[in-house]
């Protein structure tokens, strides 16, 4: 059974993470989509928030399971007995870093291969950040992200400005 593992903040999730979650779910038995606790970075969603959007956005997808995770992504691998990270490439700056990070994790663990897809042509633009910086201004951001997502995203921003 080959278990994948595509980790990420996912905050909130594009229709470019999904795209790299469908591909990835289609070449693996198991796809677990890792949503990072990053205490470094303040999100719009909380990680539990995070995960009840992806999980209703991939509800369709049988062999995806939505799994919260915080610290090293290699010791979450081997907790989740994953045998490959996913990783989605937009543009060569994408490549620099994720090479590093695959290298690093190589290191820390020699059995987890990462595997690089590259991004569909029309999401090599779009990035979480985009679609947070286009709804902060109050553009549609339905071309960027599911009806639902973006439904949230907009509830979000209105409850911090309210506050």
């Amino acid at each position: 059974m080959l278990r994948a593992i595509y980790p990420g903040s996912f905050d909130p999730v594009t229709y470019g993470h999904l795209d790299i979650i469908e591909r990835a779910a289609s070449i693996s038995d198991e796809l677990i989509v890792g949503v990072l606790q990053n205490k470094a970075k303040t999100p719009l969603f909380s990680v539990e928030e995070r995960v009840t959007i992806l999980s209703e956005v991939t509800k369709n997808l049988k062999n995806v399971k939505i799994v919260p995770f915080e610290g090293l992504l290699i010791d979450f691998a081997k907790q989740m007995d994953a045998k490959v990270i996913v990783r989605g490439l937009r543009a060569i700056t994408d490549f620099e870093y994720e090479l590093q990070m695959s290298q690093t994790n190589r290191k820390l663990n020699a059995d987890v291969e990462t595997l690089f897809l590259t991004t569909s042509l029309e999401y090599s633009y779009l990035s979480s950040t985009t679609v947070k910086e286009v709804a902060s201004f109050g553009g549609d951001i339905t071309q960027f992200v599911p009806e639902f997502v973006a439904e949230k995203v907009t509830e979000k921003i209105k409850e911090r400005r309210s506050k």
